[in-house]
């Protein structure tokens, strides 16, 4: 699910991106090799950076897919909320309705990465050992109760 919610972040990153481009002051500034409203040139440093922004949830992608749980949480937690930071600051000031929009529709995307981390599925967030749950009735298991791992294998406690 976290790989899928980068990649729905990305999607619309990209988007409301390339719809500035319709903008004629996004253009001119284009044009001009600076950033309109912020005055930042368009050179070899920006656009490296801004790669290097674009790369990051890229690469969570991958993480989310690959990573141990512990570590999955961990950077899913800071690199979400990092962006939602950033998020929240470029929107300061932007009076356009589509970037206000793509940046509330991204605001939600990172929040749920932030949520579903905290709350994956066997892992308790501060630590703890997952919930223990008896299934169904205890004669089938011999008075067991099962605890069910996040790859989906039952393990038996005898009381």
């Amino acid at each position: 699910m976290l790989s899928g919610l980068w990649v729905s972040l990305l999607f619309v990153f990209a988007f409301v991106d390339i719809f500035g481009f319709w903008r004629a002051d996004v253009i001119r500034g284009a044009l001009a090799g600076e950033v309109p409203g912020v005055g930042l040139q368009i050179d070899q440093t920006f656009l490296t950076l801004t790669t290097a922004y674009i790369l990051v949830p890229s690469l969570m992608i991958v993480a989310s897919l690959l990573l141990p749980a512990r570590a999955n949480r961990v950077a899913n937690i800071i690199v979400s909320l990092l962006y939602l930071t950033s998020v929240v600051v470029t929107l300061l000031g932007e009076s356009w309705t589509y970037y206000i929009l793509g940046s509330l529709v991204e605001t939600v995307l990172l929040l749920a990465i932030a949520h579903s981390a905290w709350t994956w599925p066997g892992h308790s967030p501060l630590g703890h050992s997952p919930a223990t749950v008896t299934l169904g009735d205890t004669r089938e298991t011999g008075g067991a109760e099962c605890e069910v791992s996040r790859a989906g294998r039952r393990r038996q406690h005898h009381a």
